[in-house]
């Protein structure tokens, strides 16, 4: 390759996204709105308190954390 070369990543980057785009088409299923909704639907009925996803128990994970290392920082 010469130093006098210049490549136009600028068409290879479009190319790409073009061919992602075509994959990602082809892999999803015909009704996707209607498998979506039902995946949110599915996800919010099993709101449990404990869920590892649940915004309540990463507060108190990370109030233990904390609390567990002030009171190691204070003995």
């Amino acid at each position: 390759m010469d130093s006098e070369d210049r490549i136009d990543i600028r068409n290879l980057v479009r190319a790409h996204g073009a061919r992602q785009l075509v994959i990602a088409r082809m892999a999803a299923p015909a009704d996707w709105q209607g498998e979506l909704r039902r995946a949110l639907v599915s996800e919010r009925a099993t709101g449990h308190f404990w869920n590892r996803s649940s915004d309540v128990r990463l507060f108190l994970e990370s109030f233990a954390i904390f609390f567990t290392a002030t009171m190691m920082f204070l003995i």
